[in-house]
């Protein structure tokens, strides 16, 4: 058993004791089974013969020829390359299946039933089974057949609606594949739910979410706004749809992000720029009437954050405890303080790539604290062990290799 191995199997954190198979691929499915692993889950990553998850060949970037968004996505978990065109191959996941806890699939709608792993199928397999389902619009409804797609769910979701600088201006979605990550959060959220059920009933059941309703439930604020209204919100660029000012504002050497929404704010705000003649303006004396004449309030505001850096403002402001903060780019994040100091930035050892970099869990448990305990499996790194696991014998296994039901790394 290798040094890796080791690191998996040596869970700690809240779920430790649930065991996950994932069948899924590329972000939402495994952006679920990566946090229930950095919580202690045991998640075995089941990709098919040949190439494995497609993310695998999302080059460039690579690290060592090593997909560094495949890596990205799939560190803590155990790997076995399965062929499940194979009956040997079904036979070995449903033996998998019996003493897990969760399966997380994010195939097209009909792809489990027709490989005999729909849930009705399963449920009488393993009563105690939580069948996660994540796909683009739900298992039910009339795009239930429709793939999922991050670009196309943060259309029809209304994300892009509201995003970017002005209505006249061309779409623009999100810079992540929001859907996709949310879908993910979402679903380790139903899974934990339904564990904590399964607990006390030892019944499973189905979760079933999407990218669709991921992208709707971004939309809180300007979904209350249109049902109040209903008018169709516009989008702001980075302004909020509620409360002014609360935007990114240029300052004397680029740009920095101002949070003065409410009243009190505001006031200490003109205070440190000293602009407190503003409190007179009759345009900006209110909440509601900076937001009637927010165009006008950043023209007057500006000025004024331009005489300094955006550091230095960040620091005044901070320190009258006012929101502010810059506008980091991403290798910027990840050097700063702060991010560094919550591990939100940390190393793991690969087999091929060696060291590299990956982001950590943002949720901290100071009882039962998670880990990222190794990085990404090659593909059939732990296809033996697994096997093991399930009771088959190194000739079963032999054979399953010879037959190419099974790849080893």
């Amino acid at each position: 058993m290798d040094a890796s191995t080791d690191n998996v199997k040596q869970r700690s954190g809240p779920l430790s004791g649930m065991k996950v198979i994932e069948l899924a691929h590329i972000m939402a499915g495994p952006a679920c089974g990566l946090l229930l692993a950095d919580m202690g889950a045991d998640v075995i990553k089941v990709e098919k013969t040949g190439g494995g998850d497609d993310s695998r060949r999302f080059l460039p970037p690579d690290i060592q020829g090593e997909s560094a968004a495949y890596m990205m996505m799939n560190r803590n978990k155990r790997g076995i390359a399965l062929d499940l065109k194979q009956e040997d191959g079904k036979r070995i996941l449903k033996k998998l299946l019996e003493s897990a806890d969760v399966v997380i699939e994010n195939y097209r709608h009909d792809t489990m039933a027709r490989l005999g792993l729909d849930y009705d199928t399963l449920k009488v397999l393993n009563p105690g089974l939580i069948y996660c389902e994540i796909s683009g619009f739900g298992r039910t409804g009339p795009y239930r057949e429709r793939g999922g797609f991050d670009l196309i769910a943060q259309g029809m979701s209304g994300l892009m609606s509201v995003t970017g600088e002005g209505p006249d201006r061309p779409p623009v979605k999100v810079g992540p594949p929001i859907t996709d990550i949310t879908a993910g959060i979402l679903a380790a959220m139903g899974v934990s739910a339904a564990y904590a059920s399964k607990l006390q009933t030892g019944l499973g059941q189905r979760v079933d979410t999407s990218l669709f309703e991921a992208g709707i439930t971004h939309t809180f604020w300007q979904s209350a706004i249109a049902f109040a209204t209903g008018e169709a919100p516009e989008p702001l660029g980075s302004a909020h749809p509620l409360n002014a000012p609360y935007q990114a504002i240029a300052t004397q050497d680029g740009w920095m992000n101002l949070g003065a929404a409410n009243q009190a704010n505001w006031e200490k705000m003109l205070a440190v720029i000293e602009a407190t003649h503003l409190n007179e303006d009759a345009r900006f004396s209110s909440n509601p009437l900076r937001m009637q004449n927010r165009i006008e309030l950043i023209v007057e505001l500006e000025p004024y954050f331009k005489q300094k850096k955006t550091d230095e403002w960040v620091e005044l402001l901070n320190q009258a405890g006012i929101p502010a903060g810059p506008i980091l780019n991403i290798p910027q994040m990840h050097q700063d303080p702060q991010a560094l100091a919550r591990e939100m930035i940390v190393e793991v050892e690969h087999l091929r790539a060696g060291t590299v970099k990956t982001l950590g869990s943002p949720v901290k448990f100071h009882g039962t604290p998670g880990s990222i305990r190794s990085a990404a499996p090659l593909l059939g790194q732990h296809s033996r062990e697994i096997l093991e696991e399930a009771g088959f014998t190194d000739a079963d296994f032999e054979q399953f290799v010879a037959n190419g039901i099974v790849q080893i790394a």
